[in-house]
């Protein structure tokens, strides 16, 4: 690995460098949050269903997932700087088009783009960090960029509320832009260039495309289903699907180059922690789409009221998740990862209080609660766990691996749940019918958490203590400072 120079914690080029990764990784933990409190707002002004809804915020996921094992080798390649501006122009840009949008159908088109401006940024972030900073000081760079990125996803909320309320939903993607250039201009001054000279070839762009495809055909099946029926655009588009995947899934047995090594999948736990992980983000980015539809649909809360509801969330994890990882470490994750799951369930299960008529504090507040502590509890463990069932030298690999199998559950979760629990059509804007469509997904969300927290008992309870210190991943999962919500840290090669 070739980088230009070697930068010391404490000194200004490393504080520069810092925060130039903070600020553009912060800018799509933000851009995640705010969307969620914006979309009444948005269904509102563009007359969106409840299938528009769904492609505002899979369009995102979908390019994000189908990408985000790839984007890490581009820079790796063909210069990690270049690679991470590239992201936050490209996210900056789309985000512009977001806010301009006249259209439902170009809004979901400019959230696509912007997805893949998110997955070229997002492990840039942190390849920059651990290919510029000093061995020594990569721990401590990567722990405080966690912790203080963290507070994107604390401040997303509120500050969606804000612009939406004091203006409009625009202004939630708008401000994405002069972020972005002042994070442009700030990683062109200060931030080293540096690449890995010993890859060749090119990246498996063929595996992500047809990956792409695969989503991209079944998440169209699943939001198109309820209000078109089996029509043959949504057959065709769910076979193609299916095909896509399974096309993805015998390029990465007998392809050359495959993006997942298949002998990963050998290792029980790493399939079980993978599939907790998949249930658990289904499960949480479902819920964390329909509050905020359900604070200001039938509780009538503002959406800057909305914002706030869900901040114990956020706190909690600050303050628990570093905590939470270490003591993985020590005694083991198993219990962490059943205990966590059930948690979370429960919470689900409180948050059906949340009706017309409940006040916060007895409706809300409860299952908010209760749901924080259990992500607390399980989403730093979980991520260690993969990380430590995956030989080293795939530690960047698996990471990888978990991110998309996060989002894809998210994904997944936004596309069938609200069909699964009788939103469709414009349904979402009907209190009665919002409700009714709420409890039921929180049921099924909160079954979705439990089985994950069942398939836990299989793993290997010792998986972290096997490996060596030295041979560890440095920084988050293990010492997480501030897992967040909308999916775990993506991690990259260690350079060694």
């Amino acid at each position: 690995m070739v980088t230009t120079e070697v930068i010391v914690w404490g000194t200004p080029r490393a504080k520069a460098v810092l925060a130039t990764t903070i600020v553009g990784s912060g800018m799509a933990m933000l851009d995640s949050t705010i969307v969620n409190v914006a979309l009444p707002r948005i269904g509102e002004e563009l007359g969106a269903s409840v299938a528009g809804l769904q492609w505002i915020l899979d369009g995102y996921l979908l390019s994000l997932a189908a990408l985000i094992l790839v984007a890490g080798s581009l820079g790796d390649r063909y210069g990690r700087r270049r690679m991470f501006t590239f992201g936050v122009l490209w996210f900056g840009a789309a985000s512009l088009l977001c806010g301009l949008a006249p259209t439902t159908e170009l809004l979901v088109a400019a959230r696509i783009l912007q997805g893949v401006g998110g997955a070229l940024l997002t492990p840039g972030s942190l390849a920059i960090l651990q290919s510029t900073f000093a061995r020594e000081d990569r721990s401590r760079a990567i722990g405080s960029w966690s912790g203080l990125g963290g507070i994107a996803s604390a401040v997303g909320p509120l500050a969606g509320g804000l612009l939406v309320q004091a203006g409009s939903w625009r202004l939630a993607f708008l401000i994405n832009v002069p972020i972005a250039v002042v994070c442009v201009w700030m990683a062109r001054r200060f931030v080293p260039e540096s690449r890995d000279e010993t890859l060749t070839g090119h990246p498996n762009i063929l595996s992500s495309a047809v990956g792409a495809v695969g989503l991209a055909g079944v998440t169209g099946a699943l939001v198109e289903a309820p209000a078109r029926g089996l029509d043959p655009l949504v057959v065709g588009a769910g076979a193609v699907g299916v095909a896509g995947l399974v096309a993805f899934g015998v390029l990465q047995v007998r392809g050359h180059k495959p993006l997942v090594p298949p002998s990963l999948f050998a290792n029980r736990t790493f399939v079980l922690a993978n599939a907790l992980t998949f249930l658990m983000y289904a499960a949480l980015g479902g819920v964390l789409v329909l509050v905020i539809l359900q604070l200001q649909t039938s509780l009538h809360y503002s959406p800057t009221a909305a914002g706030l509801a869900g901040l114990p969330i956020t706190v909690i994890m600050l303050v628990l998740s570093a905590r939470s990882g270490r003591l993985a470490q020590r005694v083991g994750p198993r219990v962490q990862l059943v205990v966590g799951p059930l948690l979370v369930g429960t919470g689900m299960l409180l948050l059906r209080n949340a009706e017309p008529g409940a006040t916060y504090l007895t409706g809300v507040l409860p299952g908010i609660t209760v749901f924080g502590l259990g992500l607390a509890t399980v989403v730093a463990p979980v991520t260690a766990t993969v990380l430590a069932a995956a030989p080293d030298r795939y530690a960047g690999v698996a990471s990888g691996v978990n991110n998309a199998v996060a989002r894809t559950g998210s994904l997944v979760a936004v596309a069938a749940l609200p069909a699964v629990a009788g939103l469709t059509g414009k349904g979402y804007a009907d209190p009665v019918v919002m409700t009714a469509g709420w409890q039921k997904a929180l049921l099924v969300c909160a079954a979705a958490a439990a089985v994950g927290g069942l398939l836990a008992l299989g793993t290997d309870n010792g998986v972290l203590n096997e490996v060596a210190p030295e041979d560890r991943p440095q920084g988050p999962p293990a010492d997480c400072h501030s897992c967040g919500v909308e999916g775990p840290p993506t991690h990259v090669r260690l350079a060694r």
